[in-house]
């Protein structure tokens, strides 16, 4: 029975969560893969305890989506239930050199609102795809910038305490492609502060990393961005296109030919198929270089 059929679908609704069964999860993430579940909005953010602690109580299953755009997800029914922050548009606040920004707002928004308020520093981060929350926990970065870098405060949804807090940047560790956040904690604003920079250089920076992105990366085909983070002073993308790889695939999971660390959905890829793909080049560049690739992409299984 699903849990839009149940006694306790009435006392989410209570808490402000918005019930949507059947969802394909290949129509949110960018990759295009992934099985159906129910989706819970939550759209009362004071109400976050509550619903975790019914949740808990309940026994229901449940993993958190941001912007779906550095996820493979399995394939099939899937045995718990999506929770997703509606989309905030902008969903940003800007006081002096502060922009109070709802973790749900998308990231490449983010940096153009702040920009039209003449605040920059985020101009390499307006291709990097998703939602601000899912950026923070990446602590994603491109061309010499990483969002940590401008934090100074995070609210979220703490899981070990079942509490909304508010963390100080110095208190979260931002590595490479990380932050010390727990992997259940739900991040729901962040404060950043960007330096004053005049809109029109703002936008020539941005100009130039998007031929950038155009030249490099299969900006109009479904991926998660970079499959593997670099290892320390190397490059997996360059590994991989040393192996001559691009054009590689299994089924529908292909190596991309523009970015060897971009692989694409070239059209009803499985998560399997991707899974195999990531192996099998993760293998190949174990035996010639010597290097084990960590994956970048988040992957959700059974």
């Amino acid at each position: 029975m699903r849990i839009s059929d149940k006694p306790v679908a009435g006392r989410l609704k209570e808490f402000g969560v918005e019930l949507r069964p059947g969802v394909s999860l290949a129509e949110q993430t960018s990759l295009g893969i992934g099985g159906t579940t129910e989706e819970f909005l939550l759209r009362q953010y004071d109400a976050i305890p509550q619903v975790m602690r019914l949740l808990a109580d309940e026994n229901i299953p449940h993993r958190f989506l941001g912007g779906g755009t550095n996820v493979l997800i399995a394939d099939g029914e899937l045995p718990w239930v999506i929770l997703h922050l509606p989309t905030a548009q902008p969903g940003i606040k800007i006081e002096g050199n502060a922009a109070m920004v709802d973790a749900s707002a998308d990231l490449g928004g983010m940096v153009t609102f702040c920009a039209k308020h003449d605040l920059g520093g985020l101009e390499g981060l307006i291709g990097v795809p998703g939602s601000v929350g899912g950026a923070l926990r990446m602590n994603a970065g491109a061309y010499g910038t990483q969002i940590g870098s401008f934090v100074r405060e995070v609210e979220l949804y703490r899981a070990a305490t079942n509490e909304i807090e508010t963390l100080r940047g110095d208190d979260i560790r931002f590595d490479y492609r990380h932050a010390s956040f727990a992997p259940d904690d739900i991040m729901l604003r962040a404060k950043l502060e960007l330096p004053s920079k005049l809109y029109r250089e703002i936008i020539t920076g941005i100009r130039v990393c998007n031929e950038k992105r155009r030249a490099s990366q299969p900006l109009n085909q479904k991926s998660a961005g970079c499959i593997f983070k670099n290892p320390p002073g190397a490059s997996a993308g360059r590994m991989i296109d040393d192996l001559g790889l691009k054009g590689h695939r299994f089924g529908d999971a292909m190596v991309s030919d523009r970015h060897a660390n971009f692989f694409i959905n070239a059209g009803r890829a499985t998560c399997a198929d991707m899974l195999r793909l990531m192996e099998d080049v993760r293998g190949r560049v174990q035996s010639s270089f010597g290097v084990e690739l960590e994956n970048e992409v988040i992957v959700w299984q059974n």
